[in-house]
């Protein structure tokens, strides 16, 4: 599996914000930027993203759906590191019901988590890039962005959202020097289905092998991709779902053209 290494300083100097950063792919992102060179905002609803603290890494313990939350992230890179280069939206949850069976607080919970605190870090955060004509944003999207499983309306309703939020997003901040853009994650071994299964991590990675590469991701090598995407080198991306999920997405495409 993907190390994290010092391989490039593409991201040195600059001051980012990591959503849902106490664990799993956010934790991957956080512990990666500040390796490449970047001061890091590690927000988390968690109180455990303190354990995460170091010279150039900052916990902020806040919820992403309460606008406080966005304010203080944005207020706490300027006052520690003088500004804020880099914003990544990946806090996110999911949960496994059928329609007729969830109730709005299930629904709520999710789009809230998922596309409203995008949409919230995302207009403060502007606020601070605009001024300086310079700035990118990564949202943590899915390849459910695009296709639809049973059980899970709330999340692909949610990351299809998402999805639009980055495009549009992009086409109203790039004349500022900004670009907007997302990956469509496969399964990722994280912990993000702890809160209703004990074998989540377990299902998950079993589950990523559907995808034509046979396995699910570690956090790692989604946070290499986040990198590149926030980084200069991605200069010329702009409004993108780069996809990230071993190749299901194409199956499944595939699979619905025949």
């Amino acid at each position: 599996m993907t190390t994290i290494q010092k391989q490039v300083n593409e991201v040195e100097g600059k001051t980012a914000i990591v959503t849902g950063a106490g664990s799993g792919i956010g934790l991957a992102i956080a512990e990666l930027l500040h390796i490449r060179g970047a001061n890091v905002i590690a927000v988390d609803i968690d109180p455990r993203v303190n354990d995460i603290e170091r010279e150039g890494i900052t916990p902020l313990i806040g919820d992403v759906t309460k606008e406080d939350t966005s304010r203080q992230a944005v207020a706490l890179a300027k006052e520690r590191y003088g500004k804020l280069d880099i914003l990544i939206n990946n806090a996110g949850c999911i949960l496994y019901k059928p329609i007729i069976e969830m109730t709005l607080e299930d629904w709520n919970w999710q789009m809230e988590t998922n596309v409203a605190g995008a949409f919230l870090f995302t207009r403060e955060a502007l606020k601070a890039m605009i001024p300086n004509k310079s700035g990118s944003i990564v949202n943590i999207a899915s390849y459910a962005s695009y296709y639809a499983f049973p059980g899970i309306s709330a999340y692909t309703a949610s990351k299809g959202a998402l999805a639009q939020l980055t495009r549009t997003a992009a086409l109203e901040v790039i004349n500022d020097g900004i670009r907007v853009n997302a990956i469509g994650v496969g399964n990722v071994v994280t912990n993000l289905l702890n809160h209703f299964r004990d074998d989540g991590r377990d299902f998950l990675a079993e589950h990523g092998k559907m995808a034509p590469i046979k396995r699910a991701a570690q956090p790692e090598e989604i946070a290499e991709i986040v990198a590149f995407l926030a980084s200069d080198r991605a200069s010329f991306i702009v409004g993108s779902v780069v996809m990230a999920d071993g190749g299901m997405s194409v199956m499944i495409g595939s699979s619905e053209e025949n």
